[in-house]
């Protein structure tokens, strides 16, 4: 079995789901919040820790040329943060999101994904493969999340993904 493979596979699937919740979120919906964000403050801070946690450690981060600080935190408990003057514009998001997904299968292939710790001070106790799979795990997490909003609001459908950008179409 191909673990790097099935990483980046899984990454560009979870990915190509959160561009689709991206790519139909309404103009009046992306600002709206909070819930416990507004849409693209959520979909910002997805974007961001996938690039983050695709690092060999904290210390190799840098963050992307458009980053503003304090922008890719989501407000804990809800309602408790503060509102930002300037979201990130849908097409803004989009540009991150090309990204971090140009970013993924490369940054796998330099993974020590043997190493029992993930290379970040508050994930001590994770080893480096566990702790990619969490990344996936939270970009689904949000995508869903998204998703749920989108489809309360729209009816629009993100399609499931199954891998590496492939679209799941059960048979009639």
């Amino acid at each position: 079995m191909d673990v790097r493979a099935a990483l980046k596979s899984q990454y560009h699937a979870a990915l190509a789901m959160l561009r689709q919740a991206v790519e139909h979120c309404p103009d009046d919906l992306w600002n709206e919040g909070p819930n416990p964000a507004p849409f693209w403050q959520v979909a910002y801070h997805t974007l961001f820790f996938t690039h983050l946690y695709l690092q060999t450690n904290e210390a190799c981060f840098r963050p992307w040329d458009q980053h503003r600080e304090g922008h890719e935190d989501l407000p804990w408990p809800p309602d408790s943060g503060r509102a930002i003057p300037t979201p990130y514009t849908k097409d803004q998001v989009l540009d991150y999101w090309r990204f971090c997904s140009a970013a993924v299968d490369a940054a796998v292939d330099t993974l020590d994904l043997a190493s029992s710790q993930s290379g970040f001070s508050w994930h001590k106790t994770m080893t480096k493969l566990e702790h990619q799979i969490q990344n996936i795990r939270h970009i689904q997490h949000h995508a869903a999340f998204l998703s749920a909003r989108l489809r309360a609001r729209t009816d629009v459908e993100v399609r499931w993904v199954r891998r590496n950008q492939e679209s799941y179409c059960p048979e009639a």
